[in-house]
């Protein structure tokens, strides 16, 4: 059966109509309120909340002193009570960084999954998602592979996250800061890179100032995929052009991307004796002509920042994206096993499809003022979503006839190249197991927050959301549907004490809440339906200092608490209730320079995740190394030549709930090279596993595992103009 897609046309229209509005008339009466309010006595001046719209000075190095993701106000890292890792546009070039499940092994806490071979998938401080992740704020939670040529920055946000940006983040966020036009010159950066696997990219910045206060930005990418393993290809290819500019004392951008992406599903290879089945790590356990996805997308952004007066500041940011993405897969279902002095093991396969289109905006406004002697930084904003979309799951079956379960399983042969009989995909309600829904999620926030200096050294951050999240699930063969409405309340608060302006000491709790439906949000039922929310508890205490002004080191301490929870099962596509699970852990980062020529990125992460009670008490959470490391280190040994060093650890973890699989420990030594040949080329080396490990990268379940990749060598050169 072929699902229609919903066209929500008039929706996108009315929003593009009402973020017109707010763009272009700031309220009059809030900017009189701020001139009559008591000023900020700060020897800083304040220039508006999040000032990546019109960028007028360049960025280097691996630090970050600011940001607002943590507060969605423009505030000193130092002064978040949160631990947040950032990483900029420069760390991720030099190290060759191309994927999320790369850039989160430097995270401390987080840890990368295999996402079934179809999308990003990761587990932050024990809980797993494929939707925590955002867009210069703004929910990103379409299921597929990010890249980051557009990418200024990506800060990661550990703990529950709920105050700032609503429904989920349980275990923390993943949020892209995307790069915006500058002002201040024209420039443009072509680069151009190819590793020993025969995978390349090509990739362009340009960027041209158009009158005062105005510049042009287009980003572009085009890459051909290939890696380690067996028959993996594709392709991706992406532009994203943005516009900005000011109209008196408000500053707008406009962008447009769009990106598609189409490659092999590989879902890694199964196991053996309770390990990953070793002497096959370039195997495809698929066949290659059903083994295969693709993304496309289109995403219309738009911010604002009005500047109502010196004290009053009102922010705007609009998202409508359109999403198609559909994979189809042939998989290992069984650990392998000897019949008859025979290696075996039993597969499965199944299509999915997803269409979906997006509609969010949102409003901040934000007064700094003197209340009673103690600054404040008050918050008060809303927020809009409307998802309309479509999902449909078509079952595989072997053999000529029949679509019983029976038919759904195929046992083959172990061999180096797989041979496996293509299944045949059965759609409709005829397919055992199949479905098909349509889905409308509406989602209407509120929230408040203040950030108050209490004292020279003691400051308090207190804030409040309020959530109602609708959702209706139509199931498109019976014409039954279910819906929910939760209304879900997501507090904050964080004492902060400085024992001078380069340190801090804090302590804070968040709660988040994710309604039952999965993160996804594709399936509601008659069970689903009377299940409480999962609810998610942070409790965490910390310290930063900066020890120079471009060298910061984060400490942090925390116990999250998750209830009502669900997991995947071990046999595929089975759920089972973990009731409330804990994780309890340390997480330790040094950033930036160490001297003048030496930036740095250390991390350690410890992760403690355990199942308190339900169905799996006293069980590990799956995918979740109990110590996990990281370090790169670059040194410019000349203006024109620099070293980078790195290594990576990963202690061993169990690859589902059943906790009968073992993903072994790893270590992994990365290197670099630099090379400036003239003042417009550079060319740059790196070395993947430059000692050679035989390791496991990551992990969705007991029989697919990913096999990391061997000694992989990428050379780029880039040219400025």
């Amino acid at each position: 059966m072929t699902l229609s897609k919903p066209k929500p046309r008039c929706q996108a229209l009315a929003g593009l109509a009402i973020s017109a509005l707010a763009l272009g008339h700031p309220l009059p009466a809030l900017a009189q309120l701020a001139n009559e309010a008591p000023q900020v006595t700060d020897d800083v001046a304040f220039t508006g909340e999040n000032n990546d719209i019109l960028v007028t000075a360049t960025r280097e190095g691996y630090a970050v002193a600011n940001t607002s993701s943590g507060t969605k106000t423009d505030t000193p890292v130092i002064d978040i009570p949160q631990s947040i890792s950032v990483l900029t546009a420069q760390q991720i070039e030099d190290q060759a960084i191309r994927s999320i499940g790369d850039l989160v092994r430097m995270v401390p806490g987080v840890s990368p999954g295999q996402g079934e071979g179809n999308r990003d998938q990761i587990t932050l401080r024990g809980n797993n998602s494929t939707a925590d992740f955002f867009t210069d704020g703004l929910r990103d939670d379409v299921q597929q592979y990010r890249s980051f040529y557009n990418v200024e920055r990506v800060e990661v946000l550990k703990g529950s996250n709920a105050m700032i940006f609503g429904r989920g983040g349980g275990g923390g966020v993943v949020n892209r800061i995307l790069k915006s036009p500058d002002a201040s010159g024209q420039f443009g950066q072509l680069n151009g890179s190819i590793d020993s696997f025969g995978a390349w990219f090509g990739t362009l910045d340009v960027n041209v100032p158009i009158g005062e206060g105005a510049a042009f930005r287009i980003n572009g990418q085009y890459e051909e995929l290939d890696n380690h393993r067996q028959s993996f290809q594709g392709h991706r290819w992406a532009v994203n052009p943005t516009l900005a500019f000011t109209l008196g004392s408000s500053r707008i951008l406009i962008g447009y991307e769009h990106v598609e992406d189409q490659r092999i599903v590989d879902r890694g290879v199964p196991s053996l004796n309770n390990r990953p089945l070793d002497g096959f790590d370039e195997t495809l356990f698929g066949v290659l002509a059903d083994n295969h996805t693709g993304f496309n997308g289109d995403a219309i952004r738009a911010r604002s920042i009005h500047e109502l007066s010196g004290s009053l500041t009102l922010s705007t940011s609009f998202l409508y994206g359109d999403y198609d993405k559909y994979y189809s897969n042939v998989f290992p279902t069984s650990a392998v096993r000897t019949v008859g002095g025979t290696r075996q093991l039993d597969v499965q396969a199944y299509q999915d499809f997803t269409q979906r289109e997006t509609l969010i905006g949102q409003a901040n406004l934000t007064w700094r003022t003197n209340i009673g002697g103690m600054d404040h930084v008050l918050l008060i904003g809303a927020e809009g979503t409307r998802q309309d979309g479509t999902s449909e799951r078509i079952n595989g079956y072997f053999g000529p006839t029949g679509t019983g379960s029976a038919n759904r399983t195929q046992t083959v042969d172990l061999a180096e190249r797989m041979v496996i009989p293509a299944p045949r995909f059965v759609a409709g309600p005829a397919g055992n197991s199949n479905r098909a829904a349509s889905v409308t999620l509406d989602q209407v926030s509120v929230y408040a927050q203040d950030q108050i200096s209490l004292t020279e050294q003691l400051q308090l951050i207190a804030g409040l959301r309020y959530d109602r999240f609708s959702l209706d699930v139509g199931n498109v063969f019976t014409g039954t549907r279910f819906s929910r409405t939760d209304e879900l309340w997501s507090p904050r608060a964080g004492l902060l004490f400085k024992p001078d302006e380069n340190s801090s000491l804090y302590a804070s709790w968040s709660r988040s809440y994710l309604p039952q439906s999965g993160d996804q949000f594709s399936s509601l039922d008659a069970t689903l339906v009377t299940l409480e929310p999962e609810k998610f508890d942070n409790y965490e205490i910390g310290a930063k200092w900066n020890v120079t002004p471009s060298l910061f080191l984060t400490a942090a301490a925390y116990v999250l608490d998750r209830s009502n929870s669900r997991a995947a099962g071990p046999v595929p596509g089975t759920i089972v209730l973990t009731g409330r699970q804990r994780t309890k852990g340390v997480e330790l980062a040094l950033t930036g320079r160490i001297l003048p020529h030496w930036q740095i990125s250390a991390g350690y992460g410890y992760t403690d995740a355990e199942v308190l009670d339900g169905d799996t008490a006293g069980r590990r959470v799956a995918q979740v190394p109990r110590h996990s490391a990281s370090l790169w280190n670059r040194y410019e040994v000349s203006h024109e030549l620099a070293v980078g060093l790195g290594v990576v650890h990963q202690a061993r973890y169990f690859a589902n709930i059943s906790n009968t699989v073992i993903v072994p420990a790893f270590t992994r030594v990365d290197a670099a090279l630099f090379l400036r040949l003239s003042e417009s080329i550079d060319a740059q080396l790196n070395v993947e596993n430059l000692l050679g490990a035989d390791y496991y990268s990551a992990a969705h379940s007991d029989q697919n595992i990913m096999p990391g990749a061997p000694t992989n060598v990428r050379l780029t050169v880039k040219f400025a103009f």
